[in-house]
């Protein structure tokens, strides 16, 4: 039986909101993101675990500062001291999408580190190169570019594209289990999505196509633990049947999106044709995210503040309050009171969404077929409640669209 510490998703360098840290100069949430990770790397050392897993995503794009750089290679250096095999699986916030660029964990491969195993190509790593009793399949994030030549993807839609690399991936992953030491406990990591997976909020910044594993390629019973990457809400895809396939998820809020997803990392205990896992949460910053509800202009603010938290609840925190309410209730809203309620969050937002209390009326006698387009565009910015200066400039504008059309 092998102890085994999966972790995902760090993006030590998101710092979406906050301040610096007067200690280290570094932005708040920066501080927070190395703390979860020193959390992670202090329980691989103290359970002396047998093989640790990073799923891919370091830092939040492919441009990571020296300094985190070096915060990160501080952390992993005392891995590689404690004599721990660690994998590091490039995943596609890692790599530029030029060929022959290097990604950004590229250093750990090229000084050698010892322990540390740079995962950056499909391929089957086995005890000479673990150290260890077992077989790791590894699927990084892997690029259009490295996969097929222009000669193959010419005259092809991208949808078929698409299918032709899912294919050959799966196609290799069957390979390499095939290939795999059936007396040895077989992991398979990827940075990937997988069919039936829940996407978090990270789901808005994917941009366009992106190759999605087979789930039951990866369901194969001759693998023992699937650690995933690459969708941040910690889940498991297969029930509780074997193999277990896990996403750590990302070991920090990015934004409110994530406000109500625990984060942490696996543990697991991987044995050929059983294994056992738990998902240990870290302590992290609270988000707090409350929709008010504003149901009477008499009672607007009373209601308002009846549903806030008191200024010692929220000392710290990430804090956000939405309001919605009708445009012409806009004197009504006192936000000094409003921000008295979190003056010790870490930073808070006042998210108003202003709507039209009145539906815009076309005359009776009126219709609508009767009108051009400009004289619905001015219907229009009076149902959405647009003021008189927007509904102008966005006149104007139409006016000159539709001159350029004639």
């Amino acid at each position: 039986m092998l102890r085994v510490l999966h972790f995902a998703d760090a993006h030590i360098d998101i710092a979406n909101y906050g301040r610096h840290d007067p200690e280290t100069g570094l932005p708040v949430r920066v501080v927070d993101f190395l703390h979860s990770l020193d959390q992670i790397v202090d329980r691989a050392i103290r359970e002396k675990v047998d093989l640790v897993i990073f799923a891919g995503d370091a830092y939040k794009d492919r441009n990571p500062q020296p300094t985190f750089q070096r915060a990160w290679g501080e952390r992993m250096i005392c891995l590689s001291e404690a004599g721990i095999p660690t994998i590091l699986l490039v995943g596609n916030h890692d790599v530029a999408p030029a060929a022959g660029r290097a990604h950004t964990v590229q250093e750990f491969k090229t000084l050698r580190v010892p322990h540390i195993h740079v995962a950056d190509k499909i391929e089957l790593l086995g005890p000479e190169e673990l150290g260890r009793p077992l077989q790791i399949i590894t699927v990084p994030w892997v690029s259009r570019s490295a996969l097929m030549t222009r000669e193959e993807t010419a005259g092809k839609s991208l949808d078929e594209i698409m299918t032709i690399i899912e294919s050959r991936i799966n196609d290799a992953i069957r390979e390499l289990i095939d290939q795999a030491d059936p007396d040895l406990p077989t992991i398979l990591t990827a940075h990937a999505s997988v069919q039936g997976a829940r996407y978090g909020s990270e789901r808005a910044v994917m941009l366009g196509h992106e190759l999605t594993l087979s789930g039951s390629v990866i369901a194969d019973p001759r693998l023992d633990y699937v650690a995933l990457g690459h969708i941040h809400r910690h889940q498991c895809l297969n029930g509780s049947h074997h193999p277990p396939i896990v996403y750590a998820g990302s070991i920090e809020r990015i934004d409110f999106g994530e406000a109500r997803e625990e984060k942490g990392f696996v543990l697991a205990e991987v044995s050929r044709g059983r294994t056992t896992w738990q998902f240990m949460p870290l302590k992290t910053r609270r988000f707090v995210d409350l929709e008010v509800d504003t149901p009477s202009a008499d009672t607007f603010m009373a209601d308002v503040l009846r549903q806030l938290p008191d200024a010692d609840d929220v000392d710290g925190l990430i804090c956000r309050v939405r309001l919605s309410y009708p445009r012409d209730w806009e004197p009504l809203v006192d936000e000094a009171a409003i921000g008295e309620r979190f003056k010790k969050a870490l930073i808070f937002q006042l998210q108003k969404h202003r709507h039209s209390s009145n539906r815009a009326r076309l005359g009776d006698t009126i219709a609508v077929e009767a009108l051009g387009p400009e004289e619905l565009l001015a219907q229009y910015w009076q149902t959405i409640g647009l003021d008189e200066e927007e509904a102008a400039a966005m006149q104007k504008l139409a006016k000159t669209i539709f001159t350029d059309l004639s």
